[in-house]
């Protein structure tokens, strides 16, 4: 019998789960033998639950119905789909994606009681991951009785920012107090960076732009692989429009909707949260290709918004590089829309990118001509491999 490692991965509107070999834990990221994803969960599309091997074939595709359209319906559907394949392989650990690990996880932890109530004390700041997050820890722990769970954070890749990029212009005592830039989408970066530097290692190690797209969006600057600057800050609401998060927002709008229009936290929370970015925008859909599809012109509206976001963000990266040498998309959108991708790359040619439509259109790796001064790419993020990575280290004696 061999040792298995089972990753889960909840998202705003997804779960994924994948099965790993327990010794593939060195340097490169490791291949999953099977993964599995359950996706758009409340999103008022017809969410499904698919698994595929390791060269792509579908092993399972089935419609979720009733109970099983939410997140604890979806997770409970694949946990069931995996006890029917009898796998001779043991589940050694569970590791999981954690949005929000806060000021005091800055590497992967073992879960037990008191890190799962400290972790709950963030769940404002990431309402649509953080709940779901720690419920699949605990339907895991259920599920896998004594088997150890790993959580592994989104905002850990972003301790290596400067001071000076983390603060808010408040007073000193609040930023002590937690009150500060921590950044998501970490485990997405660090599954670009590993892969980045097995594409192009040299340029992998300069000043490099990673544009996550997706329902939820971010963007991060890099240097050496590391983490400079990014979009989102105190909360996953900050930065890029998404699918129903409005992204940047002048915070007297927040003091404006509670004063004037007379909206409670909840209310607010729940406006800026669940019913803004490209849904608020279109009144058609959070789902990209809804809006591309549509002919309503408020949907041509929101994909411009969302096009321009992401390019002043792009210079506002720059700027913190102090130059550019490569952008990297990944993400649902950022891998898959390719006219969105040639519509940024077409106003990015300021910075010296020379768009390869062509290749662009094929889904090519790379995305420019061989004489562009800064290169663009297209990367397929995978933040299980990554939890797959963190698992099997934590579990080695030592660790």
């Amino acid at each position: 019998m061999t040792d298995s490692l089972l990753t889960l991965n909840a998202g705003s509107s997804s779960i994924k789960v994948a099965l790993f070999d327990a010794a593939e834990g060195g340097g490169s990221l490791p291949v999953a033998r099977w993964s599995g994803q359950a996706d758009g969960l409340g999103t008022g599309l017809k969410p499904r639950l698919r698994v595929h091997d390791a060269s792509g074939g579908m092993l399972h595709d089935a419609a979720l119905e009733g109970d099983q359209a939410s997140h604890q319906g979806a997770l409970a559907a694949l946990l069931e789909w995996h006890a029917r394949q009898h796998d001779a392989s043991r589940i050694a650990a569970v590791g999981h994606r954690i949005v929000h690990g806060g000021g005091s996880f800055m590497e992967p932890v073992r879960a037990d009681e008191s890190v799962l109530a400290e972790l709950a004390a963030l769940e404002p700041l990431a309402p649509l991951h953080q709940p779901h997050n720690l419920a699949g820890v605990r339907a895991a722990m259920q599920a896998f009785n004594g088997v150890p769970q790993v959580l592994c954070f989104d905002t850990a890749f972003h301790a290596t920012q400067p001071d000076v990029n983390r603060r808010f212009a408040l007073p000193r005592a609040l930023h002590d107090a937690g009150v500060r830039r921590y950044g998501f989408h970490g485990l997405s970066y660090e599954s670009i960076v590993a892969q980045f530097a097995e594409h192009a290692p040299q340029l992998a190690q300069q000043r490099v732009i990673v544009a996550h797209l997706g329902n939820g969006a971010s963007m991060c600057a890099m240097a050496q692989g590391r983490s400079v600057a990014t979009t989102m800050s105190f909360s996953p609401l900050d930065g890029l429009t998404m699918g129903t998060r409005c992204g940047r927002l002048d915070a007297a709008v927040v003091l404006y909707l509670m004063r004037s229009r007379g909206m409670s936290a909840d209310e607010v929370e729940k406006l800026l949260f669940r019913e803004s970015g490209l849904l608020g925008l279109s009144g058609v859909s959070s789902d990209m290709r809804e809006l591309e599809a549509s002919t309503v012109p408020a949907a041509a509206d929101a994909i411009t918004h969302f096009a321009e976001q992401v390019l002043q963000h792009m210079g506002s990266l720059a700027a913190a590089l102090r130059g550019v040498d490569a952008i990297v998309f990944t993400g649902g959108i950022g891998e898959n829309a390719a006219a969105l991708r040639e519509r940024i790359l077409e106003e990015c040619d300021w910075l010296g990118v020379n768009v390869d439509t062509a290749a662009n259109a094929e889904g090519a790796t790379r995305l420019t001509t061989p004489e562009s001064p800064v290169s663009a790419w297209v990367i397929k993020t995978d933040e299980e491999a990554v939890i797959a990575r963190h698992t099997a280290r934590t579990l080695r004696p030592g660790s």
